[in-house]
């Protein structure tokens, strides 16, 4: 009944598994890849033409965590999976991205790729096991795709490359000082098509041997796949790419020359603007028959790309009119709006983020809930595209995937600054509202996020900045390398090159290749010049900063303590009785988390010090010889009892309550009245000894015992 194919090899720590042919057998392609016992089914289908006149090419990837996979019960009222987490979208991100470039040019019929994560062994991350799937079943399936690629997980641990480091080595790289980088990385035998790392200030090296490593590592996972196609792999789908030449070659004779005089205009906007009217005028130039032609919007762009490309390798001078290596004027402004805690406007260019920073409390956490289970967050970072930006009308909704990626890429670069929550007990918040763009808006809000949250007192360990690299490749082999890309050197170049870090050294990396060939040279250059760019921003950058920043008086005020972890349960109380008298007496927001670490947050300095001294009286020990103010809580005849300390009792003993002889307590004391005593110490049963007499009941001072004079002989 089936016609299973199933191929295995050991890679790394664990063994790898390509299965076929048993499960989804009516998609195109099918695999089941598993690593360790984490197992990922990918499932392609693409449909058999493409839709009339569509010129695009409609490619979907979706990943998704079923909770079953790791024995868990989704959180939540409706119990069962919803819409797409963080985690899933940036997943589909990186099958995506590698992926995309890898088809025949010209094939526009649509083609949908899920990957559906069936087990989770909590070690592997089903992430690259995803990306593997995915790229056997595109294989096997018989769509026009030139791969396959392999991926792979790379790590660094003193100073050694570790391949597909587990789950626990990876989840919080901040918890993990051994731990200094995780890099994801696909590619093709011959080249990198993707990168996505964070990293705590590796050195230029140091990243391109983790590439390096991270290719050479996957290598026998592809060789795994093509021995596994040959197999199970259908017969390659009947597709001629277009040959649109003919009409190319009258695109250019109706509009090269208006086309060349828009490029040749500086200003975005303008050259925006006379860039649609050249392609309207050649499109009004040319035949109903060639106006039809669903190449038309290729012939063009080529047409575009040609242009651009050509005066930068040719001239080395970009529609801008700067060289290859020039940042385009910077300007930074922080503490720009009055009531938020932090806030930073950074404009490059034609390229502007307006990024703000809220402060709060451990209330404020972000829940993950995940496979390998819950943790938290205390550092948020989001992105917002609205399309005015960029001077264009559209629907606005919620985040979509490009937001979330860019957010989650300059919340990996500015990760590696932020102080330890033990010395910082913020939960901070940060979110980059690009208000204009022209180039990387991701690495704008890397540089507004380190600005702004300086401006909120944040301790960072030192500015981040980020720049994004090009490249024009051409066929001859020549090339060219460019600093801080605009919009057009994006879409018509080859490579999109981002990085981000300190003066030290990188915290983030993002690779995106268009085509392949991109060799180790060509790499070296790009974070060369990328770390000459960094350096210049964040000397701009540091303009803006001049002397240390205040902290907001709208912020609230936290103060940390610590109490043995025996003492939780007296802190929070039956049901969460003390806790809350705590709150209210206060007037404090009190978290406490199971390592007995406690945050007092507050507005008002003198709530904090009123719910810090109930904590410090429930966990504290009194100390023998110090000198307390109590209250008498109950009168007998051989004493009074004084509630001293928290809720703490003692026995005055009647002897020690006054330098007299006593009848009985009632004679000095009454119930309710407020003295002072002194920790005398403590029975052999543990019960606590006070004593009055020894301390003067105005002052609380400590009265001095009186030598007796000797007698004159």
């Amino acid at each position: 009944m089936f016609n299973v194919t199933r191929k295995s090899i050991q890679w790394g720590e664990e063994t790898l598994t390509l299965e076929s042919g048993k499960i989804a057998r009516q998609a195109d392609g099918t695999v089941i890849a598993t690593l360790g016992e984490t197992s990922v089914m990918a499932n392609v289908t693409f449909a058999k033409s493409a839709k009339p006149g569509q010129d695009f090419f409609p490619l979907t990837v979706h990943y998704q965590e079923k909770y079953y996979a790791a024995g868990k019960i989704p959180g939540g009222f409706f119990k069962r999976e919803a819409r797409p987490s963080e985690k899933e979208t940036l997943t589909s991100r990186l099958i995506d991205r590698p992926c995309r470039p890898l088809f025949v040019e010209g094939f526009r019929n649509e083609v949908l790729v899920m990957c559906t994560v069936l087990s989770h062994d909590l070690v592997n991350e089903p992430d690259i096991v995803a990306m593997i799937a995915a790229s056997a079943a595109l294989t096997i399936s018989g769509v026009p795709f030139m791969g396959p690629i392999g991926a792979a997980r790379v790590g660094f641990t003193n100073g050694s490359y570790v391949l597909n480091p587990t789950v626990d080595d990876m989840q919080n790289l901040r918890a993990n000082p051994d731990q200094r980088l995780d890099l994801v990385i696909a590619g093709t035998k011959d080249a990198v098509m993707m990168v996505e790392s964070e990293a705590y200030e590796l050195t230029e090296a140091e990243m391109l041997g983790a590439v390096k490593f991270g290719h050479e590592a996957m290598q026998p996972v592809i060789d795994l796949i093509l021995d596994f196609a040959e197999d199970c792999a259908k017969e390659p789908f009947d597709f001629t790419p277009p040959d649109y030449s003919a009409l190319y070659a009258r695109v250019k004779a109706a509009g090269e020359a208006q086309m060349r005089a828009a490029f040749a205009i500086r200003d975005k906007q303008e050259r925006t603007n006379a860039i649609d009217a050249a392609a309207a005028a050649i499109v009004a130039a040319l035949s109903e028959e060639d106006q039809n032609d669903s190449n038309l919007g290729a012939a063009i762009k080529k047409l575009e790309s040609s242009i651009l490309r050509g005066d930068v390798v040719k001239n080395g001078t970009r529609i801008d009119g700067r060289d290859t290596k020039t940042v385009r004027p910077i300007t930074c402004e922080t503490g720009i709006l009055p009531r938020t805690h932090g806030s930073a406007l950074f404009t490059r260019g034609e390229t502007q983020g307006l990024v703000v920073t809220t402060l709060g409390t451990g209330e404020d956490e972000q829940i993950i809930d995940a496979l390998h289970g819950n943790s938290r967050s205390n550092f948020l970072l989001h992105y917002n595209f609205p399309p005015y930006s960029v001077g264009e009308v559209g629907r606005v909704g919620s985040p979509g995937r490009r937001e979330i990626g860019h957010g989650k890429l300059a919340w990996r670069a500015l990760q590696a600054v932020l102080p330890a929550p033990t010395d910082f007990p913020y939960t901070i918040r940060v979110v980059s509202e690009i208000t204009e763009s022209n180039g990387s808006s991701s690495m704008a809000s890397v540089c507004g996020g380190s600005l702004s949250m300086m401006d909120a007192g944040v301790p960072l360990k030192a500015p981040v900045a980020g720049v994004a690299m090009g490249l024009i490749l051409e066929e001859d082999g020549s090339y060219a390398v460019l600093t801080d890309i605009l919009g057009d050197e994006d879409h018509l170049g080859d490579m999109d090159f981002k990085v981000a870090g300190t003066a030290n050294g990188i915290t983030s990396l993002q690779m995106d290749i268009k085509v392949a060939g991109i060799t180790p040279a060509i790499m070296e250059q790009a974070l060369a010049q990328a770390k000459d760019g960094r350096l210049h921003i964040l000397g701009e950058m540091a303009k803006s900063l001049t002397s240390a920043q205040a902290f907001s008086q709208y912020a609230p005020k936290i103060e940390t303590m610590q109490i043995p972890t025996d003492k939780i349960r007296e802190v929070i109380g039956s049901g969460g009785k003390v806790i809350r008298e705590i709150v209210e007496t206060s007037g404090a927001k009190v978290d406490i988390n199971d390592d007995g670490i406690i945050k007092i947050a507050s507005n008002d300095a003198a709530a904090i010090k009123r719910a810090y001294d109930m904590i410090y009286s429930i966990v504290a020990e009194p100390e023998e010889g110090r000198i307390y103010t109590g209250k008498v809580v109950k009168l007998v005849d051989f004493g009074a009892f004084v509630n001293f300390f928290g809720k703490r009792d003692g026995l005055v003993h009647v002897s020690q309550i006054a330098n007299k002889r006593l009848n009985h307590p009632n004679e000095i004391l009454k119930e309710g009245q407020e003295v002072k005593v002194k920790l005398l110490g403590f029975d052999d049963r543990g019960k606590v000894r006070l004593g009055m007499k020894m301390v003067d009941q105005e002052t609380g001072e400590e009265i001095a015992e009186k030598k007796e004079e000797p007698s004159e002989a």
